[in-house]
């Protein structure tokens, strides 16, 4: 499970039917998902609450009701209680791999005993390449997720699955 992130605190009660004001704190995103449930502590288990209506006021508060806490007497039982968020570990440049990041890795393909090694990657928007060098001749493959079979990141490998014919273009 994705770890929780504090993002604040019901206030106070407003209204009759379950409305809640709640402080935001600096850790309440900006893009907010109201299909997923905020977590409330109850006798030290996370219990999520699902969100009926969610309304921004201002930067730092927000009205909001919860289902099955629809009464009066319901939503004070969250009155003090601070509200999170999960989280979701977000990857970081260094674990992304980029068609970029490819050049240097060995090249094998499924259907040719020829061998050789990414030379370039060209950034085109509308086909972008890599050109491979094997054999002494250069050859240029699109750089799709399609055309790869096999990739080892550890091993610098990249096996291309490419269509009939694209190949003996180069040959």
């Amino acid at each position: 499970m994705d770890p929780l992130e504090t993002v604040g605190k019901v206030s106070k009660p407003f209204g009759r039917k379950g409305e809640l004001i709640v402080n935001l704190y600096d850790t309440f995103p900006e893009e907010f998902d109201t299909e997923e449930p905020f977590f409330a502590s109850f006798d030290a288990l996370a219990v999520p609450l699902f969100i009926e209506k969610f309304e921004r006021r201002g930067r730092s508060s927000a009205l909001v009701t919860f289902a099955d806490f629809d009464t009066e007497e319901r939503a004070a039982e969250l009155v003090g209680r601070t509200l999170a968020l999960r989280t979701v570990a977000e990857e970081t440049e260094d674990d992304a791999i980029y068609m970029e990041d490819l050049v240097g890795f060995s090249v094998s393909f499924d259907d040719h005993p020829l061998r050789g090694k990414i030379t370039a990657y060209i950034d085109s928007e509308q086909n972008p390449l890599f050109e491979i060098t094997a054999d002494g001749r250069e050859i240029l493959i699109p750089a799709t997720d399609e055309m790869v079979s096999a990739l080892d990141i550890e091993a610098r490998e990249i096996t291309f699955s490419l269509p009939q014919g694209l190949l003996d273009l180069y040959l």
